[in-house]
């Protein structure tokens, strides 16, 4: 073979080599991934826990994304509007959903029909943080403790009612009525701090709601937290005793938060997405914002999120069933 003609094959080798790679790449969709904006779709009102908290990650993700990372509130039916549109929309990486326990792991034990399915419908990306609920009054209430809101309850059967936004706090509420003989009526409301803005306002007797929103009422006096759903106290908030030191056994209770693509999501894509939600809850500057909102960081894999969605369901719908919680 000539040298001309070993350099023509040579180079043929390297164009075919070149091309080919070439071509996975442009096939591969998280290459170029992000090329625009994405949203993060939050099924509660502006002001509640979910939406507090992805605005405090998505600044960071945007940076590390080099893409806008806009927060869009679709409000109402305990988030079945937002999870239903998510699930429906291009499975491109753009249109997420900010999922929490309720929606997807409650609701399904709680509603005979959803127009979504949590473990069909969706591609788990990461949980972003866990965290307990609190149990609140006004502090005009004669309710110093949990002893004494049963006591008051029982008094006015007919005008005591909570607030609840999503299936955790339906399910705790419900929960509590169960093992204090109470009759708390559930008002609903579009996200948590409508609920938490309810107490103050007097509108409702109580709600039992995630950290976020009631930080700043607990810390200003306007509201009294009397419980929180977690083993051990709180150190944010040492003076709020558990549940189980209020005399209310079997409540120990801890939702989360995480992201969910539409299915059939590109797994290139999902990693993507996964590796930036680790990142920022380890950044220190996040650790410290989600503490003081108490929430703990988590930050895991796909694969993690989607046992613990399974696992949850299959909990919460023993729960629903023992505790005669249905919505229609």
């Amino acid at each position: 073979m000539t040298g001309l003609r070993l350099c023509a094959l040579l180079t043929g080798v390297a164009f075919a080599f070149l091309t080919s790679t070439t071509g996975l790449a442009q096939d591969d969709p998280a290459r170029n991934f992000p090329n625009k904006p994405i949203r993060i779709i939050v099924g509660y009102s502006a002001g509640g826990g979910n939406d507090i908290v992805a605005r405090v990650v998505s600044a960071k993700m945007a940076e590390g994304l080099g893409q806008p990372v806009i927060i869009e509130n679709k409000p109402g039916a305990q988030s079945i509007l937002a999870a239903e549109y998510v699930a429906k929309s291009a499975p491109d990486g753009y249109t997420i959903l900010m999922g929490p326990s309720g929606p997807m792991t409650m609701n399904p034990a709680t509603y005979s029909t959803l127009p979504y399915s949590p473990l069909r419908d969706f591609a788990p990306i990461s949980m972003i943080g866990s965290f307990p609920l609190i149990l609140v009054v006004s502090p005009t209430l004669p309710a110093q403790s949990v002893k004494d809101l049963v006591g008051f309850a029982k008094s006015k059967p007919d005008s005591i009612n909570y607030a609840a936004s999503a299936g955790p706090f339906q399910f705790a509420s419900e929960l509590f009525n169960m093992k204090a003989g109470t009759k708390f009526a559930m008002i609903p409301y579009k996200g948590s701090g409508d609920s938490v803005n309810a107490v103050v306002s007097g509108q409702v007797t109580m709600t039992i709601t995630d950290p976020p929103p009631v930080v700043g009422s607990l810390k200003g006096g306007r509201v009294r937290g009397l419980a929180i759903t977690s083993a051990a106290r709180h150190p944010a908030f040492p003076d709020i005793p558990t549940m189980a030191e209020a005399g209310m056994s079997d409540m120990e209770i801890t939702i989360w938060m995480a992201l969910f693509a539409p299915a059939q999501t590109p797994a290139g894509i999902v990693r993507k997405l996964q590796a930036e939600i680790v990142r920022v809850v380890r950044l220190p500057e996040i650790r410290e914002r989600l503490a003081t909102l108490m929430v703990d960081p988590v930050g895991n894999t796909p694969e993690e999120l989607g046992r613990i969605v399974a696992s949850d369901i299959a909990r919460w719908t023993a729960v629903a069933k023992s505790a005669n919680i249905k919505n229609r």
